[in-house]
């Protein structure tokens, strides 16, 4: 899989957020993201997952433009400005709802994620009763359950423990050697040096590498 961006731009009211952006993803790497708050990370992750079009420019999936059909990438799975649950169902009834949409996955991957995730203690308590650690636990788990081939991770580490944070990065660097392509922004850069391959940094709506 190869996800290539071509001179991609994104205004808001006349406000230009992403600008000009240029950049070419590819299965079996880990990339990471970094930026403070406000610095556009969110809304260019949001054009990767195919939830927003861009204003100019073009994002490409194997050199297919998506934008023009009104699709989404298939296979992609997202984590994007925190997860949103039914609060009066548990954990796992959450997730189990999720996967009826497509019937790819059945209890026992829904099972797997949460272990993965550190949740399988609590995935029979409501959602409306979890912590926010818990509540991001459950949304990371919503991403992995179906073992996309693009994974986009915005934050995932938000009030996660440390002990659960140490395994999922040993987690999404076996994903990778699987082919997977991953995408994670964050303003915690140690986080990005433990895990990404390339690290880019967008600051004012402009992406650079960090070398």
């Amino acid at each position: 899989m190869k996800i290539e961006l071509k001179h991609v731009c994104k205004a808001f009211k006349k406000i230009e957020v992403i600008k000009d952006i240029n950049l070419t993803l590819e299965s079996g790497k880990i990339y990471g993201l970094y930026g403070r708050n406000g610095s556009g990370k969110s809304v260019l992750l949001k054009m990767i997952s195919g939830f927003y079009i861009p204003t100019s420019g073009e994002i490409l999936y194997d050199g297919v433009n998506l934008n023009t059909k009104l699709e989404f990438p298939k296979d992609l799975r997202a984590l994007i400005e925190g997860p949103s649950f039914f609060p009066d169902l548990s954990g796992y009834e959450n997730l189990k709802m999720l996967a009826k949409i497509q019937h790819k996955i059945g209890e026992e991957e829904i099972i797997e994620a949460l272990e993965i995730v550190n949740l399988k203690d609590e995935m029979k308590k409501k959602y409306g009763k979890y912590s926010l650690g818990m509540k991001q636990k459950l949304g990371i788990a919503q991403a992995i359950m179906e073992h996309p081939k693009i994974l986009i991770l915005d934050e995932p580490f938000n009030g996660v423990e440390q002990k659960t944070v140490d395994k999922l990065i040993d987690y999404l660097k076996e994903l990778k050697k699987q082919d997977c392509l991953i995408i994670i922004s964050t303003h915690i850069k140690e986080d990005l040096k433990r895990l990404a391959d390339i690290i880019y940094i967008i600051d004012d709506g402009k992406l650079h590498e960090e070398k």
